[in-house]
């Protein structure tokens, strides 16, 4: 590899990710050499571990995701090829001439590099804040399609039931992340109420869990604390986590916060804080998914922030999980058949009024031979139909 295309490769895509940076604020804070890593950092680990091959999915539902607390789950990676095939000069040879997304530029377009030029980077790298692969689309190109073959997902996080919508229409949900020390991602919460799973392949991450009810200030970092990165994790942990070690929270309240080290899996609940450090080289694998519990909170924030995919996601779960509906609500189906003028499309009103004039003629029916003494009095019934045609009457 030639030194000079090697830094003009780097260099450009510095500039197009981070165009606020000049080359010499990458590396100014000079964390590279300091103890960012302190004791207390790599010491602290209060989250529990459980052997992911003795829980079944039901004992997680209840014990971890219902009740919405982060765990580690154990022991089940050991199978899968990755954890032979996904080491740094693996995936520098075979993935050699592959690009990976590393950042976004100012209009929101990908910035990439070659996987030959980033693994190079991540050992030579002094940044303070460095450059990292996160990558959604791997799956959808032909030569980096094969790494999904490479893992499965674990048992337990397997019924997403955006699955039932089409590939291209879902949220970005897939990610291969690959970075050097002190690179990571900033606190914040996972999108549209989603919960997720990291599983760990090499390295050490520094995760800090922080309470969905947390203090605005052991959230963000202050304002006179972001310097020239803001919203990046060595911003978090040199200037918010001693404040929020020393804080004095309720056990309801408290942080909770491991190192991650190779094999583990981690579960992330819907709507918990949490920031990422890399300690080291790390590669590793994430998804997010909706499951049925948490699905009242994905719903309300898709439909509210994703209209149009809302309605589309509807359609299918209505085809393929019609069970499943009530957990959306009443309110929330009939806003999603809303289009935004207020006014239904016209297959749905149609089938709307097709279903409630039939309840209706039974509910007629059944309260005339009530009345004549055949059959006692069906009056819930009766209140069903009514409701449910006041509720048309409004919609339309």
């Amino acid at each position: 590899m030639k030194e000079s295309r090697f830094k003009r490769q780097i260099a450009n895509a510095k500039r197009k990710a981070r165009p606020e940076l000049r080359s010499h604020e990458w590396d100014q804070l000079n964390y590279s050499k300091k103890l960012l890593f302190s004791k207390e950092l790599l010491d602290d680990d209060n989250i529990e571990r459980v052997d992911g091959r003795k829980l079944s999915v039901d004992q997680f539902v209840k014990l971890f995701e219902t009740r919405r607390i982060p765990i580690i789950l154990t022991g089940l990676t050991e199978n899968w090829r990755a954890t032979r095939k996904w080491s740094l000069d693996e995936l520098s040879r075979k993935y050699r001439n592959q690009k990976f997304k590393c950042g976004e530029d100012d209009d929101g377009y990908s910035v990439k590099l070659k996987m030959k030029y980033f693994v190079e980077y991540m050992r030579v790298t002094n940044d303070d804040c460095p450059l990292y692969i996160f990558d959604s689309s791997f799956g959808e190109r032909h030569k980096t399609r094969r790494l999904m073959d490479d893992y499965e997902v674990p048992v337990m996080f397997r019924d997403d039931l955006f699955r039932y919508a089409n590939e291209k229409r879902r949220p970005p949900y897939r990610w291969i992340v690959i970075g050097p020390a002190r690179s990571g991602t900033g606190i914040h919460i996972d999108p549209l109420g989603t919960s997720a799973w990291n599983a760990l392949i090499y390295g050490h991450k520094k995760w800090c869990f922080l309470h969905p009810e947390s203090p605005k200030e052991l959230v963000k970092p202050f304002k006179e604390e972001c310097g020239k990165h803001p919203d990046e994790a060595t911003t978090w942990f040199s200037s918010v986590y001693g404040r929020m070690k020393a804080a004095k929270l309720s056990r309801e309240l408290a942080s909770i916060e491991t190192v991650q080290r190779p094999g583990e899996v981690i579960f992330v609940p819907s709507g918990w804080w949490h920031v990422v450090l890399n300690l080291d080289d790390t590669v590793a694998i994430t998804q997010n998914y909706c499951s049925v519990t948490n699905l009242p909170t994905v719903w309300r924030k898709t439909i509210k922030k994703r209209p149009n995919f809302a309605k589309h996601w509807l359609r299918a779960l209505r085809c393929h999980r019609p069970e499943i509906l009530p957990i959306i609500g009443t309110y929330e189906y009939f806003s999603c058949l809303m289009g935004r003028r207020g006014e239904m499309e016209v297959r749905e009103l149609r089938g709307l009024v097709l279903f409630h004039f039939w309840v209706i003629q039974i509910a007629i029916i059944f309260g005339f031979r009530s009345c004549s003494g055949s059959y006692g009095p069906p009056l819930p019934f009766q209140f069903i139909a009514i409701w449910k045609l006041a509720l048309l009457c409004l919609l339309i």
